[in-house]
């Protein structure tokens, strides 16, 4: 059968095999899709599991390895009620530590510049009520990269402090700091407009020249908080301290050299401490753990950081 007589049979064909190809392709493309979803899925998963278990959240997060263990308490970073390290959550994580029947000792691992003195204080106050209503049980601190300013006064609660000899320690001072644009505004051609009912309302206004009243006042509040700072220090460290008006001085030392002054007691990780002095070799982590929104946004941070930075500096 010639070309003619095809057309003459069926005079649509060409109309019919240009449809049928169309079609067939078109459900090639959407069984593609699907297993395209199928698979991106899968990958998802297994990338949502792969972060539950990096990030130690897969499971309780104080699931009971033995009956007997040593506690762990994670303070790291700046000591700050709107972080992870507020009093309420490390104090929670000290309650939940000390009142496990399996608990022989409690370490509380420190690395951290400072911050609040207020929330610091809440934690130190914490720590010696538990030390109290629990007497069998010790909590030691040890010091990482840094125990300063707010990290010491929560520290100085301890039964003992282990150190690194290169562990920065101490920094007992507390500041306030700011910035002065006096004349600023006037030389940009801009009017402040500060209204205030009450003779030092606007205490401290950067844009303002200083005041001696109000330095004088500010001196007397960093005096007074910094004798609070020294007292909860000499309190909690007693005669091991040693008598010398430097150590009070917001000067910050090694941690071998903050053992020679008192501020601290010996050498030691907390795997030594759990093993040599607890004699209960078994850590549980008792910390607060960060939510998995806020690892998730750390994470791309952190990338889009090195990204910026990368294109910033011209770096391939």
């Amino acid at each position: 059968m010639n070309d003619d007589e095809k057309k003459s049979v069926n005079p649509g064909w060409e109309r019919q095999l240009i449809e049928g190809l169309a079609f067939a392709a078109l459900r090639e493309q959407k069984r593609n899709r699907v297993w395209g979803i199928f698979f991106k899925s899968l990958t998802f998963v297994y990338l949502f599991l792969l972060l539950f278990a990096f990030t130690d959240w897969f499971g309780d997060s104080t699931v009971r390895i033995s009956d007997k263990h040593t506690a762990l308490v994670e303070l790291d970073g700046m000591i700050m009620p709107d972080t992870i390290n507020n009093a309420d959550n490390i104090n929670a994580s000290l309650r939940s530590a000390f009142k496990d029947k399996g608990t022989q000792g409690v370490i509380l691992r420190i690395n951290s510049p400072g911050g609040s003195p207020v929330q610091a204080g809440y934690v130190n106050d914490e720590i010696r009520r538990l030390r109290t209503e629990y007497p069998d049980i010790p909590l030691y601190a040890v010091i990482g990269d840094i125990c300063a300013s707010g990290g010491y006064y929560i520290a100085s609660a301890a039964d003992k402090i282990f150190v690194d000899k290169a562990s920065l320690v101490g920094s007992i001072g507390v500041l306030m700091d700011g910035f002065g644009f006096a004349g600023t505004l006037e030389k940009l051609g801009i009017e402040r407009r500060l209204l205030t009912a009450g003779e030092h309302k606007g205490f401290l206004d950067p844009f303002t020249p200083m005041d001696p009243k109000q330095r004088e006042h500010a001196t007397g509040l960093l005096k007074e908080i910094h004798e609070q700072f020294k007292h909860v220090v000499q309190v909690g460290r007693g005669d091991r301290l040693k008598d010398m008006p430097e150590i009070f001085s917001g000067v910050i030392w090694t941690g071998q050299k903050s053992i020679e002054l008192g501020l601290a007691d010996a050498m030691g990780s907390a795997e030594y401490v759990a093993r040599e002095v607890i004699k209960a070799e078994d850590i549980v982590n008792y910390s607060t753990r960060e939510s998995l929104i806020d690892l998730f946004a750390k994470r791309v941070s952190t990338v889009m950081l090195g990204i910026l930075t990368n294109n910033s500096w011209g770096i391939k």
